[in-house]
């Protein structure tokens, strides 16, 4: 098998923070104010990171286990965080949902669950056009709490450097939250697990209740064995990291920070970043930045994505060939990953890369609804992850995560799930800024339906080692 090209021996080599600024840029405003977009720089650089460098390494010890099928990877959140939206009910309720499909997704694969929030970072968006009309009126599109205002005016419309102290804040505040209810008992398993019991004593969950007796059974067991959240830690306990894509370029670098105890550039924005597939350009500046920070570091990529195009860029990001630094995020839509999956896998055979491989089924999948609303199906959702899990079966390979777009809240945004939210429901509860999100109970069914795919793949498993 050929060796992936490790020409350079660190992803830092000849890197400096503000490389990305020399190389072609997408996707990111152009600020009326190069002043003020200045100061915010220099003021958010004299901050404290939002998260720190051991944190990241310990995360990427964590993606390392998932590249070797001893782990598996639970990404979720939201598709872009909003500053009226948030409170902190909101960020307990999708911790909260997040926690049950872990407990669900372990019992399901046998493994330990690593999450990962789309929280606390998640403020920009790629759009795939710069303009929208409404009304006959053209203005720029919204790009995220972080860089403009979502209002249809002409002022709300201008990128506001100001806008990045308040996503830091928020950012902080929810940090802080969270490692609160991580540590401070909330996320204890059996907590956990008479939430997941609650959801399927509902009468339209009934189907999941042999999945959640069998959790309580042993939860039973280990409480009857003296083993609690009182006697074991790691039962009253969990490990959370945030993510978010790595977009607006001026705000990660102003909280790039040097590791004190490796000397090396690590992003104090968040845990782990990505590359979109709309800024994944080999010579870009968002690969550039990327390509020098320590995080783990995901990459999305679609039907456009290359053979050549994936070679270059796993050789950037990770020349030293390291598992746990590199994430691949398929996203291609339901009934076409068959096409596009396979040759990528063999692209990565054939480099001996160590990657993860996880599976983003929400934006292949988006569609115009007859009543006019972007929405997601969960059947095509759905879909998308058994074809993920299937080729990955057929290849030999380890699908190694999930990526879902998701809220705590009760929002009406994609159709169906066994609550069955139709085309007239949509308007009732649709509060995303941006793109569809799964709400609670359609995050927590699918957990149950991946967790299926999960049990049904390792015994199999284990019925061919059995037979060998």
């Amino acid at each position: 098998m050929a060796e992936i090209n490790r020409s350079s021996t660190t992803a830092t080599s000849a890197w400096d923070k503000r490389g990305w600024r020399y190389r072609p840029r997408v996707q990111m405003p152009d600020y009326p104010d190069a002043q003020a977009l200045e100061a915010v720089e220099a003021q958010l650089a004299k901050y404290p990171p939002l998260v720190f460098a051991g944190e990241a390494r310990r995360l990427r010890a964590h993606l390392a286990d998932v590249a070797q099928g001893r782990a598996f990877l639970l990404q979720g959140g939201d598709c872009a965080e909003s500053f009226s939206e948030f409170s902190a009910d909101n960020i307990r309720d999708t911790f909260k949902v997040m926690l049950q499909m872990a407990v669900v997704l372990t019992w399901g694969a046998q493994l330990p669950v690593v999450k990962v929030g789309r929280m606390a970072g998640q403020f920009a968006k790629p759009r795939s056009a710069g303009t929208e009309v409404i009304g006959g009126v053209e203005l720029p599109s919204y790009r995220g709490d972080i860089i403009n205002g979502f209002d249809f005016t002409a002022a709300a419309r201008v990128p506001d450097p100001q806008r990045m102290l308040a996503a830091y804040t928020q950012a902080s505040a929810s940090l802080n939250l969270l490692r609160a209810f991580s540590t401070g008992g909330y996320a204890d398993i059996h907590r956990v697990q008479s939430w997941i019991s609650d959801f399927t004593d509902a009468t339209d969950a009934a189907r999941y209740r042999d999945i959640a007796d069998r959790i309580s059974d042993a939860m039973a067991f280990m409480a009857a064995a003296g083993v609690t959240g009182e006697t074991a830690h790691e039962l009253a306990q969990v490990e959370f990291y945030t993510s978010h894509e790595a977009l607006l370029l001026e705000y990660e670098e102003a909280l790039a920070r040097i590791d004190s105890t490796t000397g090396l550039p690590v992003a104090g924005s968040g845990h782990m970043i990505w590359i979109g597939d709309r800024t994944r350009q080999p010579d870009g500046a968002h690969v550039e930045f990327c390509r020098g920070v320590q995080n783990p570091i995901g990459l999305k990529c679609g039907p456009s994505t290359t053979a050549e195009d994936l070679k270059v860029l796993m050789a950037k990001l990770n020349p030293a060939n390291e598992p746990g630094r590199l994430t691949l995020i398929a996203r291609f839509g339901a009934g076409t990953v068959g096409d596009h999956l396979p040759r990528l896998i063999k692209t990565v055979q054939e480099e001996g890369a160590q990657v993860v491989w996880s599976c983003d089924p929400m934006h292949g999948n988006t569609i115009k609804s007859a009543s006019g609303y972007k929405t997601r199906p969960f059947d095509s959702v759905l879909r998308e992850v058994r074809e993920f899990f299937s080729v990955h079966q057929a290849e030999g390979t380890i699908p190694g995560g999930v990526h879902f777009e998701m809220t705590g809240q009760d929002v009406t945004e994609c159709t169906g799930g066994v609550r069955a939210v139709t085309d007239e429901d949509l308007s009732s509860r649709y509060h995303t800024a941006c793109d569809p999100r799964l709400n609670a109970s359609q995050s927590l069914e699918l957990a149950f339906l991946v967790a299926e795919e999960l049990r049904g793949r390792r015994l199999e498993e284990a019925r061919q080692a059995k037979a060998s």
